[in-house]
């Protein structure tokens, strides 16, 4: 036996409707090639007898009591043997409808599905939701066990049925399975031995079948993509790298290469390929995971991709098409936000538009719903307030899935099929109605400048340092409050809800807070009131979005330190060293330019 085929190991996902015998199948399986560890069978048959129930083989991997005493498999089990040929990694998918998430969580892991199917109930609704979820987590390498063949005699007439229809209710959603099994878990009938029982069948048993499935190898041929997960710096002995960090889905990279970052657009070149522990390498390939130095230093952040040039690119923008599963308790509607995975992406996320619905275990189209329910399949329109980077999945089934969390647990998962161009984004529409519906004061802004001696303005200090920016903007207010200005200052932790001690916002919520701010930034100066606030590590997007929040009333931002933008331009750049009372005096002198507050009065 060659080396590699020792330490080769593959995934198989078992996959099928509740008390279809998927246990059983596997239970048995690994007693027939004694994979089992040395006394297991006889463990599990003597507690058995003491508890004055029936041997089963499922009994060998249901771990928990609880398990047991239902009769259903509630998590993901994996368990790890080996046959003559290789390892391998069996993950125990549980078929119980309210189990579906955790069969997702554990097919997502899988290079190959072996899915069963009851002979004498046949092809259940769970038969064909599992099907399809295959064929979006792009299994390509299914069999079919059609199990209890001992139940139905071994009749060949009611193997061939589940056969046909399965088969072809299979060949609709684009999956091509290798082989159909018939077998008995129970009796052991075509899972390691063939089965005298069955001499019409010519197929392979399930060990031979599970020997034939390739492992699948990683997608160096396709476009380098790396998602990146960290920006690392060193700074002893004079160390002053900063180590791009991440492991590659696809393609393959050298020193030297020129790259992009997307969505930001950012181009450097691969300076080193470094290891930790390790040897610089000059070339890495999907599935490994090096750290990268650059020839020029960019700033990018957590989440962005890394593309080589001269290969196709990836997408970018806030709009797409996804065929998506829903598996939360609560309906997805639109206009909620929800948290997107995808890659290394973190963002929030809502629904915009539902397309069409799909009757998964019909396959028959749903017209004019307006949420995705339970166990939905749905083809939807979803929106991020920021650009993203993604690939479609016609071009990448590695980096074009994606998963949608709500309330902390997976709620729903897809696959991205299309950019969708936008004239106007979900922001501009609800400003735009906001503006139409807005009720005017009946005191009109220039009697709000007489008598208050001053214009409203939102001042914005944006900057690196929280500590930095927060100690300009209070200055500013305390300058303009002596001067007998109506100045106030607000800090986002203010409009921000469950901080950490540290008042760190969490980044799904981050886009929310920033909204909120904004919302109140449009009220504060529409009551003639010059509204200041500073807010730490902005990006351009959030400036813009604070900017459409407030019109139609203008905004001042003040950046202070190195400005990392990619292509906003603040209105006044301060240092951050700089004295605080000259920086404010530059910010006085910014606001008699813009006619804020007037020579006269000063």
């Amino acid at each position: 036996m060659k080396d590699t085929e020792t330490n080769e190991a593959i995934s198989i996902v078992m996959a099928g409707h509740v008390d279809h015998g998927k246990s059983t199948v596997i239970g048995r399986l690994l007693a027939d090639i004694n994979a089992l560890p040395k006394g297991k069978l006889e463990e599990i048959r003597a507690r058995c007898r003491r508890q004055a129930k029936p041997f089963e083989y499922a009994f060998l991997l249901d771990a928990l009591k609880d398990e047991q005493a239902q009769g259903i498999t509630i998590d993901a089990a994996r368990c790890f043997f080996r046959t003559a040929k290789r390892r391998y990694i069996l993950i125990d998918a549980p078929g119980h409808i309210e189990f579906l998430k955790n069969m997702i969580t554990g097919a997502s892991r899988a290079e190959a599905a072996l899915l069963v199917i009851d002979a004498r109930e046949g092809i259940q609704e769970n038969s064909k939701r599992h099907g399809y979820m295959m064929s979006m987590l792009g299994l390509r390498q299914l069999a079919v066990v059609v199990n209890k063949m001992d139940l139905v005699k071994y009749d060949r007439g009611v193997f061939e049925d589940i056969r046909k229809e399965y088969g072809d209710f299979l060949e609709r959603i684009g999956v091509q399975p290798l082989a159909f099994i018939p077998v008995s878990g129970m009796g052991g009938a075509n899972i390691a031995e063939r089965a005298p029982e069955t001499p019409w069948y010519d197929g392979p048993t399930v060990q031979e079948q599970i020997d034939s499935f390739e492992h699948r190898e990683f997608p160096s041929s396709l476009p380098f993509r790396l998602p990146i997960q960290d920006i690392y710096r060193f700074t002893e002995h004079n160390d002053d790298r900063r180590i791009v960090a991440g492991t590659i889905e696809t393609g393959t990279i050298a020193g030297g290469d020129a790259v992009t970052f997307l969505p930001s657009g950012k181009k450097s070149r691969i300076k080193s390929i470094e290891y930790f522990n390790g040897p610089v390498k000059q070339t890495a390939a999907a599935g490994e995971a090096p750290g990268f130095t650059l020839d020029t230093q960019v700033y990018i952040k957590p989440g962005e991709w890394m593309v080589k040039d001269g290969e196709p690119t990836m997408h970018t923008g806030t709009r797409f098409r996804v065929n998506m599963f829903w598996m939360g308790h609560a309906s997805m509607i639109k206009g909620r936000i929800y948290k997107l995975k995808l890659g290394a992406v973190r963002s929030p996320v809502k629904l915009i538009e539902v397309l069409t619905v799909l009757d998964a275990t019909e396959l028959t189209t749903v017209a004019n719903k307006e949420q995705v329910d339970r166990h939905d399949v749905a083809e939807v329109i979803l929106e991020t307030p920021k650009p993203i980077a993604f690939d479609t999945i016609d071009a990448s089934e590695y980096t074009g899935r994606l998963v949608i969390v709500d309330d902390y647990e997976i709620a729903g998962a897809g696959i991205v099929l299309s950019e969708v161009a936008t004239q106007e984004s979900s922001l501009e529409e609800h400003i735009r109605a906001r503006e139409i519906a807005w009720k005017n004061s009946s005191i009109a802004a220039h009697q709000r400048i007489k008598a208050y001696g001053h214009g409203a303005k939102f001042v914005v200090f944006s900057s690196l340092d929280t500590a930095v920016g927060e100690r300009f903007a209070r200055a500013l207010e305390r300058d303009l409050f002596d001067k007998h200005f109506k100045a106030y200052y607000l800090g986002m932790e203010n409009v921000a809800r469950g901080l950490d001690a540290d008042l760190q916002i969490p980044g799904e919520l981050r886009d929310d807070h920033i909204r909120r701010l904004g919302e109140l930034a449009r009220i504060l100066t529409d009551s003639g009131q010059i509204f200041i606030t500073s807010i730490s590590n902005v990006d351009d997007y959030d400036l813009k979005m604070l900017e459409l929040l407030n019109s139609p009333n203008e905004i001042l931002t003040i950046h202070v330190g190195e400005n990392r933008f990619d292509n906003f331009q603040p209105t006044l750049q301060l240092d951050a060293e700089s004295d605080t009372a000259a920086g404010i005096e530059a910010v006085c002198d910014l606001l008699r330019a813009k006619n804020v507050i007037l020579d006269y009065q000063i």
